[in-house]
């Protein structure tokens, strides 16, 4: 497969892990989630942890987390890029984060104090069913109690950047956050580094993300992810058009059964005259 691009896609498997799962990265991956987290202080050290957790027993679900690390305070952080809506992708979020809480057990006596967990979902999709406003692309989520609407909880905390809805220009791009956005939103379409992106961690990131500088296994490894990324893209939109067509092909045939003109069963469903005819 012949790449075309100067700068890898994030949205794959290889390119998100190189950019931000990396030892020699690091300070990418701190830089990210310090442009948008609210923590009492800033994350200054991480360590990464083995992103492939085991369930306790024989037969349990194991975990495979993009990137698992944890601060030097011991807050724990899985920072995940998601290509695409899946039917209980909370339930998803949810499960994941239990890993870093139940490790955080010690045996013998214990207080069951827990330090902060952090789950990040970098979204490559929206919402489904208008959940947010349009224009609302950053959402954190917290145990709330639901009669006064205070935190309940402040250990736990979900992140979700939905990336499809950030539409900023380069003019207008203010804050570090709103460059990490631009930056993961249009690398792989970008021939150079933007003038907004002068900062010296862009400078590595830049550099890290450009394909010619990669050995040929990397670059194997890459074409591979590229392809994967796409394939599954592929099919999520082939299931989407399929769902599409088999609801309206389902309300030509009520329709058609209640003697509506095949003209207006057409306007309404985007269905051929010769499909219609053949319900």
């Amino acid at each position: 497969m012949a790449l075309r691009e100067r700068y890898i896609n994030p949205y794959t498997d290889f390119g998100f892990k190189k950019l931000f799962g990396t030892e020699i990265n690091k300070d990418l991956l701190m830089s990210f989630l310090n442009s948008f987290l609210d923590t009492k202080e800033a994350i200054t050290s991480v360590k990464y942890l083995n992103s492939e957790r085991l369930g306790d027993g024989v037969g349990d679900r194991r975990s495979v987390f993009d990137v698992y690390c944890e601060t030097e305070k011991g807050e724990k952080f899985i920072v995940e890029m998601q290509k695409a809506g899946q039917r209980y992708f909370k339930d998803r979020s949810v499960y994941y984060s239990t890993t870093p809480i139940r490790e955080q057990a010690q045996q013998g006596e214990w207080n069951f104090r827990l330090e902060n967990v952090y789950t990040v979902g970098v979204l490559d999709f929206v919402f489904p069913n208008n959940e947010y406003p349009a224009d609302e692309y950053y959402h954190v989520v917290k145990l709330m109690d639901v009669a006064d609407k205070h935190v309940f909880y402040d250990k736990l905390t979900f992140v979700y950047l939905e990336m499809p809805k950030f539409n900023k220009t380069e003019d207008e791009l203010e804050t570090m956050f709103d460059k990490w956005m631009y930056a993961l939103r249009n690398l792989s379409r970008l021939l150079d580094r933007p003038k907004a992106l002068q900062d010296r961690i862009f400078e590595k990131f830049f550099n890290q993300a450009e394909i010619a500088q990669y050995n040929e296994e990397e670059r194997r490894e890459y074409e591979t992810s590229v392809k994967n990324y796409r394939d599954y893209i592929n099919t999520m939109d082939y299931a989407h058009d399929n769902g599409w067509k088999e609801a309206n092909v389902e309300n030509a045939r009520k329709m058609k059964a209640d003697g509506m003109p095949t003209e207006l069963i057409a306007k309404y469903t985007s269905l051929s005259i010769d499909e219609i005819a053949t319900l």
